[in-house]
């Protein structure tokens, strides 16, 4: 197989799981208007967790309210940059991880971005109550354990010569 084949194959993989983490998002987002809008909450382990529906139009802990345009954008230049960095990366396998992480950063930026961009808002429907974090969806855990992974891969699983190809001129 060619070079040029299974860079098509990557990304058609890629794109099939942004694709499909986004569709998952967006459908649970939809059950949770459907069924938890205007509805007691599901309580699923008490005094733990359970199923709250929330409009959120702002970020975590309500910061920023109503100012969509911040969300939109910051959204749009997390997808670009997470996009940039998955084309550049080379094709070994070792790469493999750092490029899973970037399909769900994108998945999870894009689900909350059709959100803002559509409502308004982002469904917000996770909660758990035992720390009393903020409430939450598919795309948020999305980005928080993407961003949680490449952290990971940056500061502790790739060395300093495996960024090289970064600083190299793509023909």
């Amino acid at each position: 197989m060619t070079r040029h084949t299974n860079r098509g194959r990557r990304i058609a993989c890629a794109a099939a799981g942004i694709l499909l983490l986004t569709g998952f998002d967006q459908l649970t987002k939809q059950l949770a208007r459907t069924h938890l809008k205007n509805a007691p909450d599901i309580i699923l382990i008490d005094r733990v967790l359970q199923l709250h529906y929330l409009e959120n139009r702002g970020a975590a802990f309500g910061i920023l309210q109503n100012r969509q345009w911040v969300f939109l954008l910051l959204a749009a230049c997390f997808i670009a940059a997470a996009g940039f960095f998955y084309f550049r990366i080379l094709p070994e396998t070792s790469f493999f991880p750092m490029r899973a992480c970037l399909v769900f950063l994108i998945s999870g930026a894009a689900g909350n971005l059709i959100d803002r961009a559509f409502s308004g808002y982002v469904t917000d429907f996770i909660y758990f109550s035992l720390i009393d974090f903020p409430v939450f969806n598919f795309a948020d855990i999305c980005v928080c354990c993407s961003m949680a992974g490449i952290l990971y891969l940056v500061f502790f699983y790739y060395k300093d010569e495996d960024y090289e190809f970064l600083r190299q001129k793509r023909s």
